[in-house]
């Protein structure tokens, strides 16, 4: 058993054992709390290089925090954790790109270039760290009008095991930066992210409120205006339960016009508000950063999730209802594509499904110590839904299981994604992640 008090006398990095105070304030996670051998937290690449050393010397699973945020957030017990904090930084060059460091909020990146008419589209939530969402994919609120957030990206800067600092962008290191649009982190550790930002000084959108007893007219309806929508029109239909008799159940598009042309705007959100079961809207001209806004807390619950892409059909759309009435609280999303999210070719990234028109999320919350037969139903309320989709995002898949790695990549990315971990990581020392072996 290694003596990971030593560690302190081999790095000038923080390192936090368990019984420091600052270690129990580092070790929740937004889904949790995880129960680390021991945590590092660099702040230079050097120290970075520290971290990874010391997890091989030590033979000490590693995994990497950066916005903590992470729908998995895989625990390490009796890892090591290194917890980039301390690489926040958002600059903007004077080349028009824009520099931030992994463990950069998106909302802290809203407020940062919103004085410069810049935003990247990015997470949904304030809270929402870059790193995760600069490796995995990125599906913001720009993304039919400009891609993912991983299309936006001119270079990452990164710290292999082997202790090497590298640049991968499209004229240094080709593959791996092709490997780390959606490849996640494991081919290195992350520092910056730069990227090429979209000129909005304002956005038109906001939200429109729907009936809940008539969501099948309305989807229905909303994916014939979608299917003709300009791409600078995203839009993504969300439900959320009742919270206590005061608060209903309630249905909504979220509504994202990427441009401040407010008659353009209008005369592409125009449909929206003829569609049947409509009850109210606050569309207005507004800053991006306005959609970007603080996620809920976690929640003390048991939480069951179920996603992919899939053809928005009319089975698709009564499977999805029949969904949404689960007697349990349900959160969901549908999220349209199409647009620039679809023209990029399968092969230039490593996010290779681009090819359905929607996204599909729901999350059933149950009672912490629910019984297993309603964690069965509640997944199996989905399985009419899971027969429709083709593949998942992997952002969003909770599970640490090589099983749905086909659901993730398709056979070439992957069998690409594995060449370039060999040659970056053999010993496959960055395993606490969607695992390319």
């Amino acid at each position: 058993m290694t003596d990971v008090t030593t560690l302190r006398t081999t790095t000038d990095a923080e390192v936090l054992l368990p019984g420091d105070a600052a270690y129990e304030e580092m070790r929740p996670r937004y889904a949790g709390a995880g129960e680390p051998a021991v945590i590092i937290r660099p702040s230079t690449p050097e120290q970075v290089a520290d971290a990874l050393r010391l997890a091989q010397e030590h033979a000490l699973p590693v995994s990497v925090r950066s916005g903590g945020h992470g729908a998995a957030a895989f625990p390490n017990p009796g890892g090591l954790v290194i917890d980039m904090a301390a690489f926040d930084g958002i600059e903007v060059r004077d080349d028009g790109l824009v520099r931030i460091g992994t463990a950069a909020t998106w909302g802290e990146v809203a407020d940062a270039l919103a004085p410069h008419g810049l935003v990247i589209t990015s997470g949904d939530t304030r809270e929402v760290g870059v790193g995760g969402i600069a490796l995995g994919g990125g599906m913001g609120w720009l993304v039919r009008s400009v891609g993912l957030t991983i299309d936006t990206v001119a270079s990452f800067e990164l710290v292999t095991v082997d202790g090497r600092q590298l640049v991968a962008s499209a004229d240094s290191e080709p593959e791996l930066f092709w490997a780390l649009r959606g490849g996640g982190g494991n081919f290195g550790v992350v520092t910056h992210v730069t990227f090429r930002p979209t000129a909005l000084p304002a956005i038109v959108g906001g939200r429109i409120s729907l009936d809940t007893a008539r969501l099948a007219e309305t989807l229905a309806a909303w994916r014939h205006v979608m299917r003709a929508a300009p791409d600078e029109l995203s839009v993504t239909f969300a439900t959320l339960p009742a919270f206590g008799p005061e608060v209903p159940a309630s249905a909504q598009l979220v509504v994202c016009y990427a441009g401040d042309d407010e008659r353009a705007a209008a005369s592409a959100i125009a449909p929206l508000l003829e569609l049947p079961g409509v009850i109210a809207s606050e569309i207005a001209r507004r800053p991006y950063a306005d959609l970007v806004e603080p996620g809920p807390p976690p929640m003390p619950v048991r939480m069951v999730g179920s996603h992919g892409f899939a053809d928005l059909d009319d089975d698709t759309i009564a499977y999805l209802v029949a969904a949404l009435a689960h007697p349990a609280p349900v959160i969901s999303s549908v999220r349209y594509l199409g647009g620039a999210f679809a023209r990029v070719d399968a092969e230039a990234t490593a996010f290779g499904y681009r090819d359905r028109e929607v996204m599909l999320f729901r999350i059933v919350a149950l009672p912490p110590d629910a019984d297993p037969e309603l964690v069965a139903a509640a997944e199996d309320s989905w399985a009419p839904i899971a027969s429709r989709t083709t593949s998942t995002y992997g952002n969003f898949v909770e599970q640490e299981d090589p099983a749905l790695l086909p659901l993730i990549y398709p056979a070439a990315t992957l069998e690409r994604l594995r060449a370039v971990k060999r040659a970056f990581d053999p010993g496959n020392v960055l395993r606490r992640n969607h695992n390319i072996r």
